[in-house]
């Protein structure tokens, strides 16, 4: 079990690092998307300056960087946390994945839904590895929820003091 928690955590890090490559395309065309219909309502406004356009698109890359090296941090404790078998580690994977498989029937609509469920549309590939990431996560969160009850953290035995 700690070394299949390990093997997601570290394909959960390397997604982390690569999601941001595939998601400032789509978030500056929403942003720009934004930018155009504020002008088409408000005509009379004077658009912002391109130095405005891109300085929120560098604040939206850095902010890409920082959740994934939010992504990483989490991945490496948990991996480290699985391997070590600490006990509270055991229960934060459990509550991060049963958080990920109540979310799992959304992305799976949002995956085949001809309608948007957010204004940002995300390319249909990175929606589908997100469903593909929910699978193993909602099987792990089973495997964990069932170890938990029968033997324990990470299916050691329980002592009989």
């Amino acid at each position: 079990m700690q070394y299949a928690v390990a093997a997601f955590y570290l394909f959960e890090a390397i997604w982390a690092v690569a999601l941001p490559f595939f998601m400032a395309a789509p978030m500056a065309d929403y942003f720009n998307q934004i930018v155009q219909r504020n002008a088409q309502l408000n005509p009379n406004v004077a658009p912002p300056p391109t130095d405005f356009l891109a300085g929120m698109t560098t604040l939206m890359t850095v902010g890409l960087a920082i959740g994934a090296a939010i992504g990483v941090a989490i991945s490496t404790v948990a991996i480290i946390g699985a391997l070590k078998r600490w006990t509270w580690v055991f229960y934060v994977v459990l509550v991060l994945f049963g958080l990920g498989t109540i979310s799992l029937p959304f992305t799976v609509f949002s995956a085949v839904a001809t309608t948007a469920l957010s204004p940002v549309r995300l390319p249909a590939a990175l929606t589908w590895v997100s469903v593909a990431f929910g699978v193993p996560e909602a099987s792990l969160f089973v495997w964990m929820l069932v170890a938990a009850l029968r033997r324990g953290p990470w299916a050691m035995t329980r002592s009989t003091s």
